[in-house]
């Protein structure tokens, strides 16, 4: 923390304790605990799994606000009032000066509390994770609530560019205070992660949903069967609601001797069993997985969708359509028949411009700095 700046309580309000947004999440409310401000953490109790618990277990001590959990529907449900009325029974109690609201549910959360008389007043902060924004059934009504709960928006801290100008799209101008402070990685995350002798040739690793594209990965793999005398293997980690769907579609192009499907497992221990990381996505923000790969010196074939350009940055020519199974295999052979040192000198210049350009540190410096600003607006710093 700069000398002479008062200790802040900020209070990070999410609902899926999962993927990219959690790990954002705890990024932030660590670090900033580390900087000497008193942090806290409400969550949906339902979501989540054995690595959740463990993760809330290893912050909570450093947490002086410590770690809520309680029920949150994913869509909009009858049950949205008790827990809007949870969490405002939390701001009542911890008096936060910050509450930073992150993904659709939890920016609803924490921005409705402002409709709702006898709090102290908190600066209201919103992150967008992609979620509503991404092409979806019913993205007219959740753009209708956003423009609604906008009005009680002190602070927009955006963590792309690419979302900074859907939220422009959707929602329009407001008066809050408008900022980006990009996804970022710690510096061990650029240590080199060797794949295992008996590594897949290809590796995915992610939430197993329609918008991640894994279908098209599957199609893109049965045409370098059927169309070459390669036969790559693929593992696929992660778990998520089109795991049967996927494991159909295998079946379906007999790839079964050539498909494994893993559990979630921490992405560098992941990153042995594959040789070259692909990221088919069809909607994305800034993805934290992407980063890490390049940073662990995985190659990649990746979709240009959301802000994945903005990851590769110079690079942004290596990126392929998304949604086209034909592509995705030309780029997949490229990769496979690619010399070494060749593919080993690109990944070492990819990784040195994500490392100059998306920092852990440079994150939360400019999220502090911005919540200063909106407590400034309000004559609160």
């Amino acid at each position: 923390m700069v000398a002479n700046e008062r200790s802040l309580r900020i209070l990070h309000l999410l609902r899926a304790p999962v993927g990219g947004l959690f790990r954002h999440v705890m990024d932030l409310a660590g670090e900033q605990a580390a900087r000497g401000h008193q942090v806290g953490i409400i969550a949906d109790s339902v979501t989540g799994n054995d690595h959740t618990a463990r993760r809330f277990s290893q912050i909570a001590p450093a947490l002086a606000l410590g770690v809520t959990r309680f029920p949150m529907h994913r869509l909009p449900h009858p049950s949205d009032f008790a827990a809007l009325a949870n969490v405002y029974g939390a701001v009542n109690s911890l008096k936060p000066d910050v509450v930073h609201g992150h993904g659709s549910k939890g920016g609803f959360y924490a921005r409705s509390i402002g409709f709702m008389p006898g709090l102290k007043r908190a600066a209201r902060v919103y992150t967008p994770h992609g979620g509503s924004f991404h092409q979806q059934p019913g993205r007219q009504i959740y753009m209708m609530v956003e423009r609604i709960v906008a009005t009680r928006t002190d602070l927009l801290l955006f963590e792309s560019d690419f979302i900074a100008g859907q939220y422009g799209e959707w929602v329009g101008k407001t008066s809050a205070l408008r900022r980006i402070a990009k996804n970022g990685l710690r510096p061990e995350e650029f240590e080199p992660v060797a794949a295992r002798e008996d590594a897949a040739e290809f590796l995915y690793i992610g939430e197993l949903s329609a918008y991640k594209g894994v279908d098209t990965l599957i199609d893109a793999l049965a045409i370098i069967h059927a169309e070459t005398e390669l036969r790559p293997r693929l593992v696929v980690v992660g778990a998520g609601a089109e795991l049967d769907t996927l494991v159909f579609r295998v079946d379906r192009y007999e790839l079964n001797r050539h498909v494994a499907f893993y559990g979630g497992m921490p992405a560098r221990e992941a990153f042995t069993l594959g040789k070259v990381m692909v990221a088919p996505s069809r909607a994305e923000s800034l993805p934290y997985i992407v980063m890490e790969s390049i940073a662990a010196g995985k190659p990649i074939v990746a979709t240009d969708v959301g802000g994945v350009g903005e990851i590769f940055g110079p690079f942004r020519d290596q990126l392929i359509p998304r949604d086209d199974a034909k592509a995705l295999a030309r780029a997949m052979i490229a990769a496979l028949r690619r010399p070494g040192e060749e593919q080993a000198a690109d990944s070492a210049r990819l990784a040195a411009y994500v490392a100059e350009n998306f920092s852990l540190a440079a994150l939360v410096d400019q999220g502090l700095a911005a919540y200063r600003e909106a407590l400034a607006r309000l004559g609160a710093a």
